[in-house]
């Protein structure tokens, strides 16, 4: 699951952390993923539950950058690793043009 996402964060040079929880009463999973460059402050909640064939259909996907309130929703993996694409470039190029004092030592 999510494998274009792995691949994409392993690019770019970024950490993950993952792992599953399964629900007592929802009949649905769901898989979190954490990611992030130094801290792993940002995360993926997929909620996935099965089909009667046994494969995983994913019903929904959280996208929460940077300890966001409210999360992104997305309905496929595709639209979310666009979204990340022009996102994650835009916060890297105001990084690069303001360094926080971390960086600068």
């Amino acid at each position: 699951m999510l494998s274009r996402t792995k691949e994409y964060l392993r690019q770019h040079n970024y950490r993950y952390e993952k792992s599953y929880i399964r629900p007592l009463m929802a009949p649905e999973s769901v898989y979190v993923f954490k990611f992030g460059r130094h801290s792993l402050n940002n995360r993926v909640i997929i909620r996935y539950g099965h089909t009667w064939t046994g494969r995983q259909r994913i019903n929904e996907i959280d996208l929460r950058l940077h300890k966001q309130k409210h999360p992104r929703v997305f309905q496929n993996e595709a639209d979310m690793l666009d979204y990340l694409e022009t996102h994650l470039a835009r916060r890297e190029q105001k990084q690069a043009d303001h360094p926080t004092d971390t960086e600068k030592v």
